[in-house]
């Protein structure tokens, strides 16, 4: 199975926050922002414009998203989606390309160092996956 993938333009950053953290007004929304709390840590992702210098994160980064069919069911697990996160990742592995990985309910995001985008999209489309700018919503 071969996928469509969107780049988006901005530089990201994966911030950790204590457990239980407010989220800090520094945190811009782009185009993913997102917040995953455990008992042991608040893991952020917004843009990397305003992270301050003394926050432990790491960055930049460069989003990619599966863009889904129209129509499609594809993200549906109930339905029996299942592979798709491994045909996708294993060419990442396969070029060393570090990845950092979130989903959503209708979709999955990779995330790859800025400085590595290009050899992602090389693997990807190696592999039968097509790459493109992200449209604007």
């Amino acid at each position: 199975m071969t996928y469509q993938i969107a780049r988006f333009p901005e530089s990201l950053a994966v911030v950790r926050l204590a457990p239980g953290a407010e989220i800090p007004d520094w945190a811009e929304s782009s185009s993913i922002f997102s917040i995953t709390a455990t008992a042991v840590e608040t893991s952020l992702v917004c843009a990397a414009r305003s992270v301050p210098k003394k926050a432990r994160h790491q960055a930049p980064y460069t989003a990619f998203a599966v863009v889904p069919a129209e129509g499609s069911t594809d993200f549906d697990l109930a339905a029996g989606a299942v592979g798709i996160l491994v045909a996708l990742l294993t060419p990442l592995a396969e070029a060393g390309v570090p990845v950092f990985v979130l989903s959503t309910f209708d979709t999955d995001w990779m995330l790859v160092p800025k400085g590595q985008a290009e050899k992602a999209e090389e693997a990807w489309r190696r592999s039968g996956h097509d790459v493109a700018p992200a449209v604007p919503v």
